[in-house]
């Protein structure tokens, strides 16, 4: 399967029959004659990171499955700040506001190399009709995706400046170890944390820092962006 670029889109050349994460993402409990139904393009396409693939108050016209990659969902404040409410990652959904309402509710920004499937609206609302396995999922994850961004606030915003990014860390560990035995996890950039904790580019830095110091975390790259997680009980009690 060829990647679609985002200026060359809606041309249709996705077969989800033989997607390599299908157990992962809505058309996992389809059969075959229920993908006979799809009749409209649904398109593999790749983002940088920092490109927008949605942007909030747009029209909601069709929603996408991640499939490589890490994206964001900001929202804008009353006060003029921008929230990061939610990280997604591969099998996550996004726009799926677009099932319920008419605009969508987030900006969604590629934190990395992104490959997504964009699905027109029109064809989740056929399958629904005709497929009830797909509304019964499409339900499962509209519920996940509440609690996990109610969990996701709940937690990156207790506490003082180094129990958030402490938090921040650890639940984005990568969960596994090195030959060494060590946790590594990418991070993002010092503002993109920073609107995540709701916390000043200062105070990230400064922490980030004293963990480095501390021998709590080493960097790995020039960018502050992957490091080796040495102490995880420091991060766990911070």
């Amino acid at each position: 399967m060829i990647p679609i670029k985002t200026e060359s889109a809606w041309r249709g050349t996705v077969d989800c029959r033989v997607c390599g994460i299908r157990d992962m993402v809505l058309f996992a409990d389809l059969s075959e004659d229920d993908f006979k139904l799809i009749h409209a393009p649904i398109d593999d396409l790749e983002f940088a990171p920092g490109d927008t693939l949605l942007h909030m108050g747009e029209a909601a016209g069709s929603l996408m499955t991640l499939k490589v990659g890490l994206v964001k969902l900001v929202r804008n404040m009353p006060d003029g700040r921008q929230r990061i409410v939610r990280v997604l990652r591969p099998g996550d959904v996004i726009g799926l506001e677009a099932m319920f309402a008419t605009v969508y509710e987030s900006e969604a920004v590629a934190l990395t190399s992104v490959n997504v499937c964009r699905l027109p609206v029109d064809v989740i609302h056929r399958l629904n009709r005709e497929t009830p396995r797909l509304h019964e999922r499409l339900m499962v994850k509209w519920h996940q995706s509440l609690k996990e961004a109610d969990a996701w606030l709940a937690d990156l915003n207790f506490g003082n400046a180094r129990q958030r990014l402490a938090g921040l860390i650890l639940n984005m560990s990568a969960h596994h170890a090195d030959e060494a035995g060590d946790a590594q996890v990418m991070l993002f950039s010092r503002e993109d944390m920073g609107a995540m904790l709701d916390l000043k580019l200062e105070t990230v830095s400064r922490t980030l820092s004293a963990f480095i110091r501390e021998g709590v975390l080493e960097p790995l790259d020039k960018q502050g962006r992957r490091y080796r997680i040495l102490d995880k009980n420091s991060l766990r009690a911070p």
